[in-house]
């Protein structure tokens, strides 16, 4: 079984991610922190108390990582994206059962399991390899150490996530990589030409809001 956990924004800079969530959203996300060794950092939206939104950007006050940035920050693609404006990035999904479904599906499809931290949080979370993702639509899957995760402890902002939504020309093969992962009812899917990840969400006013990838 596994859930939404949160989404990703993408951006050059925090306060481009601040200033794009605020226009868009009518609130702006808090402190978040820094991913020591990962080369990012990060500011939060509380939606509630199962579910957050995320801004990441590659963090100058660090080294370049070892390893690339999560979510793609270091492609070329996804720069020039960002150059234009921060944009949706990815989403994760929650499982109490991360060995297990990584064992079963293979690290080669779900990724390697890397342990992480920020202040007093840590969890562990596969990244699915790049070409396994089907274009970020494929979640990363995280386990919180203390079976929490950051949502509980978030101010709530009044936003709540309505649905997520992906559209891709393999529709079939997203909806079986899905439910491998406990992720049937969780995202919406249609066929499209084209790869998208869609988020709607009503305001604190109640108003309608959409993010997309695309």
């Amino acid at each position: 079984m596994a859930e939404i956990d949160h989404i990703v924004i993408g951006a050059r800079t925090l306060a481009e991610g601040a200033a794009y969530i605020e226009a868009h959203l009518g609130v702006k996300p808090g402190p978040g922190g820094t991913h020591e060794g990962v080369g990012t950092h990060n500011l939060l939206l509380g939606l509630g108390r199962n579910s957050y939104l995320e801004v990441i950007a590659p963090d100058p006050a660090q080294p370049e990582p070892p390893h690339p940035r999560p979510f793609d920050l270091d492609s070329p693609s996804v720069r020039t994206m960002l150059d234009a404006e921060p944009r949706l990035l990815a989403w994760v999904a929650r499982t109490p059962v991360l060995d297990a479904v990584v064992t079963r599906l293979g690290a080669h499809h779900a990724g390697e399991i890397r342990a992480m931290k920020r202040g007093k949080l840590s969890w562990r979370m596969a990244m699915p390899p790049q070409n396994q993702d089907m274009s970020n639509l494929i979640p990363a899957l995280i386990q919180w150490d203390d079976g929490k995760g950051a949502a509980p402890r978030l101010a709530d902002s009044g936003v709540r996530l309505v649905a997520l939504e992906a559209e891709h020309p393999e529709v079939d093969a997203v909806r079986l990589a899905l439910a491998g992962r406990g992720l049937d009812e969780a995202i919406r899917l249609r066929r499209s030409p084209h790869a998208r990840l869609v988020a709607r969400f009503t305001r604190a006013d109640g108003t309608e809001a959409v993010l997309a990838s695309a």
